[in-house]
């Protein structure tokens, strides 16, 4: 592979998997954003993508971005939306990712795009899933709207980091998804969510 495919290729995997990490936040964030990054001319999407880019696409991930934020605000409905986030997030990072990866053999890019992209983006996804049980046990639900502006503002973060700065996106997704995977799968058992009296 010549020095300029292999640039393009390792920078096209840096924004896909920063926006699948984004996806791990918020499900439609990243889609608006990219949606409109590529109308503006900031990013490409592969040819069987182009249709993110177009009015009625860019109208329903708003619309569902509205409903997205708002729903996280509304006390033990969050909790039940990180149940069916879950499958959703790791279809998006998936698509955001697979939407990059473009100059790559397509076996090879439908296997990024489904291992690093659907894999970031569940264990970010993960990640949040475990806060908002430790917030619900410690706070009884009070800190939650806290913990949701938090994570729709890490997926705008995300998101723009992967479409104009993609090379330092990857690195803080890089390690973010060892914080994830250290929450997650290496955590103590003496240390799981706090309970109600041990918070106070």
């Amino acid at each position: 592979m010549e020095s300029a495919t292999l640039e393009t290729a390792l920078l096209s995997f840096a924004i896909g998997i920063g926006l699948a990490a984004a996806c791990g936040f918020r499900i439609f964030i990243p889609m608006v954003v990219m949606s409109l990054a590529s109308r503006a001319g900031y990013l490409s999407l592969g040819d069987d993508f182009e249709w993110i880019a177009s009015t009625p696409a860019l109208v329903i991930f708003g619309l569902a971005t509205i409903f997205e934020i708002g729903a996280y605000y509304v006390p033990f409905l969050d909790n039940l939306l990180d149940t069916l986030a879950t499958p959703s997030a790791v279809i998006a990072g998936i698509l955001a990712t697979a939407s990059q990866v473009t100059e790559v053999h397509p076996l090879l890019g439908w296997s990024v795009a489904i291992v690093a992209g659907g894999g970031a983006a569940g264990l970010v996804q993960g990640l949040t899933t475990f806060g908002r049980q430790v917030s619900s046990l410690a706070t009884a639900g009070f800190g939650n709207p806290i913990l949701s502006t938090a994570e729709a503002g890490a997926s705008v973060l995300f998101t723009l980091l992967a479409v104009f700065v993609a090379p330092l996106g990857a690195i803080l997704v890089v390690l973010l998804l060892f914080v994830a995977l250290k929450k997650i799968f290496f955590r103590s058992p003496d240390t799981g969510p706090p309970t109600p009296s041990a918070a106070v």
